[in-house]
């Protein structure tokens, strides 16, 4: 009966692990690291940014999907499972390598959410000095995004969700045949107790974090002021032609983040 449940689990944790935009997200993360390398080296919001990508690098490194993966393709399907009296089911090895792996991935997904929900929080207090908006802005933007595709897709729940029927399986295939792996490490019977935090109050806590902070609108306002109401589109056409051969004749590079208004 636990086999059909466990490989269902282990489907749905690969897929929201593997999805387009956690994917998305990192290289856009990764090249926003490259172009900031030589200038912002010690800035506070480009060190911040690089804990993130650390965290987003191991986890990849880890091949958690892969792992995950071809437990799957050793579960036999519901079909073969009906028809036989006996089959094969994964080893305890196997389940134990899975396990573990789940663990860490879930301790590596809350610190990369609490370091996104703190490099967020400094890229909104620096666009609130108006230091290094290019740069801020983007980040801003790219962490909040990496934040709600982990939250929205559930991807921190998928991964406790299959570690509770890893464990369920540990114990009856342990009980079939005793062939421990990985000795001197207990696995915790509670992952919530194991990583140490209450997952939907943290999240609530950090959500409330980032929407309570100061909106960084003085510096917007400067810089994109507003347009009266009854403008026709003559006019619109009009300023939109200047604006072009205003950034055309510009001297200032436009990847350049000079963190003030440009007449």
């Amino acid at each position: 009966r636990w086999l059909p449940v466990l490989r269902r689990r282990c489907d749905i944790a690969g897929k929201r692990l593997s999805g387009t935009g956690l994917a998305a997200e990192g290289r856009v993360l990764r090249a926003v690291l490259y172009v900031y390398h030589s200038r912002l080296l010690r800035h506070r919001s480009y060190l911040a940014l690089q804990q993130v990508e650390q965290c987003l690098k191991r986890l990849w490194k880890m091949n958690l999907v892969g792992c995950i993966e071809t437990l799957a393709e050793l579960i036999p399907k519901k079909d073969t499972s009906q028809a036989h009296a006996e089959c094969l089911v994964p080893s305890q090895p196997m389940l134990e390598t899975v396990a573990l792996k789940v663990l860490g991935g879930c301790k590596l997904i809350l610190r990369l959410l609490d370091c996104c929900c703190k490099a967020f929080l400094l890229s909104v207090k620096h666009l609130c000095s108006e230091e290094f908006i290019l740069l801020n802005t983007v980040a801003s933007g790219l962490l909040s995004r990496l934040w709600f595709v982990i939250q929205y897709r559930c991807v921190l729940q998928s991964l406790m969700s299959l570690y509770d029927m890893l464990l369920t399986s540990l114990r009856l295939v342990s009980e079939t045949q005793q062939m421990p792996y990985i000795k001197g490490f207990t696995f915790p019977s509670d992952i919530s107790n194991f990583l140490g935090v209450n997952i939907s109050s943290e999240v609530k806590k950090q959500k409330a974090r980032m929407l309570t902070t100061k909106k960084p609108t003085s510096w917007l306002k400067k810089l994109f002021p507003a347009m009266p109401e009854a403008v026709s589109e003559v006019g619109k056409k009009r300023s939109f032609a200047t604006c072009m051969s205003a950034v055309n004749n510009c001297s200032v590079p436009c990847s350049m983040d000079i963190g003030e208004p440009v007449l």
